[in-house]
């Protein structure tokens, strides 16, 4: 996986449990990660409620209200700043306009009628795309996230093309693949940092997006399990979603943090600083720009 240790704890302070160190460093990522996942969390939630319990209205108007209430409640709980909000909002509405498209023309379909139910498309589907968008803000935050060598405006071009190969390999050559090496070759020196409880880590930002897009994966196939939507196949016996999604999860990763990343800039909370040396009694953590 490539990742690596940038600065860690005094040695003097890890005597006699080293051991112990790389699970107990491996759960409090866990707790991060899960932590940094509670936007998703609360939709699946209320796809597991709707799955499970008998509604007096439509599950998918019911998740709307649900998701729309869940955004509120984390600005209003300090869990998202309202830039973050316009982020997910963002996420909302670029995720509700592939939806209107894909399912136009056949790609998957909703089943079962909602009065907030457009062109075949609930609303509420946008927030699916809306939590990977409040995932990517959560870690910024949790994980201390910084990049460097981060090509700004070459990403932000291979993401438009990437959200455009969306609609338009419909009529024209896909061209995933060349986009996902483009961004490959764009990324090839660009590092994610990142914070696990004394320590900083780094690891190359590319992978990261590969390992979002296995896990968003095994999210699609529960959402699916939920009845959330159905590929053409999965409408009368569910089966397991290709594997060649994780591909196209992880182009949509690419594009969700070139949004993120264009706000951390205008926060000043995106770029790297190099550590100067840090002596044994010090906090090895970089401080916030």
């Amino acid at each position: 996986m490539n990742v690596t240790v940038e600065s860690r704890e005094p040695v003097a302070g890890r005597a006699n449990r080293f051991p112990a160190y790389p699970v107990r460093q491996l759960l409090r990522f866990a707790w991060a990660e899960l932590q940094s996942c509670v936007f998703a969390a609360a939709v699946f939630a209320g796809l597991l409620v709707c799955f499970v319990v008998p509604l007096p209205v439509a599950s998918y108007d019911a998740l709307l209200v649900w998701c729309v209430a869940v955004t509120l409640g984390f600005w209003w709980l300090g869990l998202e700043s309202w830039r973050e909000v316009l982020v997910i909002c963002a996420f909302h509405l670029l995720g509700l306009g592939l939806e209107l498209f894909k399912v136009h023309v056949g790609s998957w379909s909703y089943p079962g009628d909602a009065v907030t139910k457009v062109a075949g498309v609930p609303l509420f589907s946008g927030f699916m795309y809306a939590a990977v968008g409040s995932y990517i803000c959560q870690a910024w935050r949790r994980l201390d996230l910084r990049v460097s060598h981060y090509p700004a405006l070459p990403a932000t071009a291979v993401a438009v093309g990437i959200y455009a190969n969306f609609f338009t390999h419909h009529w024209i050559v896909d061209l995933r693949v060349p986009l996902a090496l483009a961004g490959l070759v764009l990324l090839r020196r660009t590092w994610v940092h990142f914070t696990v409880g004394p320590a900083r880590y780094r690891m190359p930002l590319a992978v990261s997006f590969l390992l979002i897009g296995l896990f968003l994966w095994i999210a699609e196939n529960l959402a699916t399990l939920l009845d959330a939507w159905a590929y053409p196949g999965q409408e009368q016996v569910w089966h397991v979603v290709h594997a060649s999604k994780i591909g196209a999860w992880a182009l949509l990763v690419t594009m969700s943090f070139v949004l993120v990343a264009t706000v951390k800039r205008y926060e000043g909370v995106l770029h790297h600083v190099e550590e100067s040396s840090v002596s044994p009694g010090d906090d090895p953590r970089p401080a916030s720009t």
